[in-house]
């Protein structure tokens, strides 16, 4: 099966990684990213739309069809924020473009980025956990052909990518280390990038991918 794919989010680390495999990938036939600023990479698959408000997509809504996947890598920290204003930026923003993309593309594959740690009760002390939860369990309920939530933890970078946080110039040299002692844990950001692809050529039985699943699907051939 041919992908066509619309990406956000690719002006950060883990979309930019995203936008690395799909790019490289020989199912991939057509990508379209959506960001509030130029992703600063060109490709005879790639197009790309600089759209500032993600609550109002009716300028680009005719641009959004014959796609069928997204892989949704849009989000922000919730460090320092009052839930309210999480809510709206997590919660309504992927919800309010889920919505559009299902509506017109009922052939398509949605892939969240959650975070580990994220769980559907309802009832968790951590704000972020809620929201994430609630998004995931919203966006399950839409019409797409499937829906799948990714929940990474600690990503090992691409090299040569230019949105790598800086962070991770200080902890990346203790992958192996990591990957060996925190296996439930620990997967490489081209492993995710790859295992979306493979929600849409290949499929999952689960709705839901923990790390071990990212890594299992990764691998499938």
């Amino acid at each position: 099966m041919k992908v066509r794919v619309i990406i956000t989010g690719a002006t950060g680390m883990v979309g930019e990684g995203v936008l690395h495999e799909c790019l490289l990938h020989p199912y991939v036939e057509q990508v379209l990213v959506i960001n509030r600023k130029p992703c600063g990479v060109t490709h005879p698959k790639l197009k790309e739309i600089i759209h500032t408000d993600f609550f109002n997509l009716s300028p680009i809504r005719e641009f959004l069809v014959n796609y069928n996947a997204c892989f949704f890598c849009l989000g922000i920290t919730s460090v320092g924020m009052k839930e309210p204003e999480y809510y709206h930026l997590t919660y309504e923003l992927t919800m309010n473009m889920a919505k559009i993309l299902s509506e017109q593309n009922r052939d398509m594959v949605f892939t969240y980025v959650s975070g580990a740690g994220t769980n559907n009760t309802g009832k968790s002390r951590s704000m972020w956990v809620r929201v994430k939860g609630k998004t995931e369990t919203d966006l399950m309920k839409l019409p797409f052909k499937k829906a799948y939530m990714f929940r990474p933890g600690y990503m090992q970078p691409t090299k040569g990518l230019k949105n790598t946080q800086k962070a991770y110039a200080f902890i990346s040299w203790m992958y192996p280390a990591l990957r060996f002692l925190f296996p439930k844990f620990v997967c490489t950001l081209k492993e995710l990038g790859l295992a979306m692809i493979h929600t849409v050529t290949i499929g999952y039985d689960k709705p839901i991918l923990e790390v071990t699943d990212i890594v299992k699907l990764a691998n499938t051939r």
